[in-house]
């Protein structure tokens, strides 16, 4: 993972490179106050991560902007507007679509996917444009935990979760909606076949570990030591806001309802 300063050097770079003119390898060195060297190793990362590098016939380098039909959301707006969708009815089939085009319009999954996590970035950026385009893709190499498996899924993915952890997707060989981990994504491939199932897409939004509804939710309470809770928290991060700490216990207290138990198994159920 790239550390804070990185990250910002990495941010400052993308801009320069987006701004005309075109830069040379001298003067990326001199904007980053570093050797040639560093600045190749740099470039290398922002391929790396996805981004459209170009150089042009006089060996100078740039990065195009993508094309937003004219719109684009300050981060501020976008948020806002991703706040508004999400408090909708969860039968709304305009929400994914919105999101979707809120992500893409605004800087919203910059750092969060391009820069943290490239190959999550790359799957998200095509599963993005996939569904704007309405096209069914295949999950390359995915590693499913239900089935102990690894294989590629068809499907047609028509929204996000919250911060990409998972995205929603039809699954015509199964006729399911279901969610698919992004970590668990090898790659993703465009296949050029449209939609054939749109009417039947319906959110599944997964609970703290990430599994899906089944058709039954269980109730969960643990009492964890601080350990415990830190290893558990690293591991699903969506579980603190469902936690809280009890002096008289001296234990961190998990309560919240869950679609599967098995990330727990093992630890003590009170």
């Amino acid at each position: 993972m790239l550390n804070q300063h990185k990250i910002l050097r990495v941010l400052q770079l993308i801009t320069y490179l987006q701004e005309s003119p075109h830069k040379t390898i001298n003067q990326l060195a001199s904007f980053l106050d570093s050797t040639e060297r560093t600045v190749y190793r740099y470039l290398d990362l922002l391929r790396e991560c996805g981004f459209d590098l170009h150089k042009d016939h006089n060996q100078r380098y740039y990065i195009e902007q993508q094309a937003t039909d004219g719109i684009y959301f300050t981060p501020e707006e976008a948020q806002l507007l991703k706040s508004l969708v999400l408090s909708t009815g969860k039968s709304s089939k305009l929400k994914d679509t919105l999101l979707s085009k809120i992500y893409m319009g605004s800087e919203l999954p910059m750092v969060a996917t391009h820069l943290l996590h490239s190959k999550n970035g790359k799957a998200v950026e095509r599963l993005t444009k996939a569904m704007m385009n309405k096209e069914q893709v295949i999950l390359k190499k995915y590693q499913s935990i239900n089935s102990e498996s690894i294989t590629d899924r068809v499907v047609e993915p028509f929204g996000f979760t919250e911060n990409y952890h998972t995205v929603m997707a039809f699954e015509p060989a199964t006729q399911k909606n279901k969610t698919y981990n992004i970590d668990r994504i090898g790659s993703v491939e465009y296949t050029g076949t449209v939609f054939k199932h749109e009417t039947l897409h319906e959110q599944q939004i997964p609970d703290v570990f990430g599994f899906a509804f089944s058709g039954k939710k269980y109730p969960l309470r643990l009492e964890l030591p601080f350990k415990e809770f830190l290893l558990l928290k690293d591991r699903y991060p969506l579980i603190a806001p469902f936690t809280s700490y009890h002096p008289k216990l001296d234990r961190y207290v998990l309560e919240v309802e869950v679609n599967d138990l098995r990330p727990v198994e093992g630890i003590a159920r009170q």
